[in-house]
This record gives structure tokens, sequence and C-alpha cells, in this order.
């Protein structure tokens, strides 16, 4: 679960953009911070779910939103650090064992909204190691945007239970694409793209 480090050279919004293009339909949640940056710089939507706080949610709001829409495919993009602050819940997510959940983690190997100060995987922690030691059915790490690309492929094909892939990206503060602020209108817009009403 810890790995020789290697540099990460990877341009997160590209990754990102490329993820999007080729989302077929997925429901997308973001973690809090850069991911919800990203997502939105690469183009808003209302299939897009973006987590403004709740540091540490994504992955078990990913899974709530995959446990009530057993039809839809769920992509939870998040960051290292956001992930960090939810280690537990891979274990859960693996004991659900949804088969339409995939979580991409963007690692920069930093702690991107406070400062970058190292984070835990810049030590060496291994999320997608962690992930297959818990149970996921298939991890990867990651480094390139060729990479990203067969992963795409990969991630239209069905999954035998939740997926966890880590994208090796790196460090920079990018100018922030801000998605909206209002959580009720993201929560509603989510709802009425699911064909609820709003509430």
């Amino acid at each position: 679960m810890v790995s020789k480090m290697t540099p990460a050279t990877m341009d997160r919004r590209e990754a990102v953009r490329n993820l999007l293009e080729q989302r077929d339909g997925a429901l997308v949640v973001t973690g809090l911070g850069s991911s919800s940056y990203d997502v939105h710089a690469a183009g808003d939507a209302d299939n897009n779910y973006y987590l403004w706080g709740a540091m540490g949610g994504a992955a078990l709001v990913g899974l709530g939103i995959a446990q009530a829409q057993p039809s839809k495919r769920v992509m939870v993009i998040t960051g290292d650090g956001e992930q960090l602050m939810a280690f537990g819940s891979l274990a859960t997510i693996s004991v659900a064992a949804p088969r339409n959940l995939d979580i991409i983690i963007l690692d920069n190997q930093h702690f991107g909204e406070t400062g970058m100060q190292q984070s835990h995987t810049g030590s060496g922690i291994n999320f997608a190691s962690v992930a297959a030691v818990c149970g996921f059915s298939d991890t990867g790490l990651f480094h390139s945007i060729v990479d990203v690309n067969k992963l795409c492929e990969t991630l239209k094909a069905p999954a035998k239970g939740p997926r966890l892939y880590v994208l090796k990206v790196k460090a920079e503060n990018i100018t922030r694409s801000l998605p909206p602020r209002d959580a009720t209108f993201i929560k509603n817009r989510f709802r009425a793209h699911l064909g609820h009403l709003p509430c």
C-alpha cells in the first residue's frame, strides 16, 4: 500500500476533460476544491453534482447515488487530500459492492486547498493498492494522458464491483473555474436531470 514515488506530470484539466468527453451519460460527483473546478472547467452539466463542503464526503455521496440509481453509472472525481479524509469509505464501498460506481482520484500528492503541503500520497500511500486490498473489482495507477484514454474505454465496460483509479497529476495552482455555489440549485438541477421533482 506504500509505493515508490515517481514524479506526477499529467495535466489535470486535460485528464478530466478526456474523462468527461467520454462519460457516456455517467452521473458525476465531485470532491471539494480543485476537482470541482476541473469538472466545471470541462463544461457545466445538469448531471454534475458539485460538493462545495463536506470534505471527505464525495465517495460516500457517490455510493448513495449509485445505490439509488442502479441503472446509471456514477463517477466520483475527487482529490487525494479529500479522499484521505474518508479513508474508511473505501471499506464501506467495498462491502456495499455497487457495480456502477467508479472513483477517480486526481492525485497531486499535495493538499492543494490549504497551501500545497505534501499529502500522505506524497510519502507513498497508494490508493489503488488500498482499494484492491479492500476488495474493489478493479484498480489502477496512471501517469499519462495515454493511460487516461485507455481508462475511458475500461470505464465503458460493465464492472463486477466498485472500481478505483488514481491519476497522478501535476501539483500546480490553476485558475479556478467556479461552479454554482447554491447547493439547493445544484441538488434540484441534479434531481430534475434524473426525472424527480425539486424538494
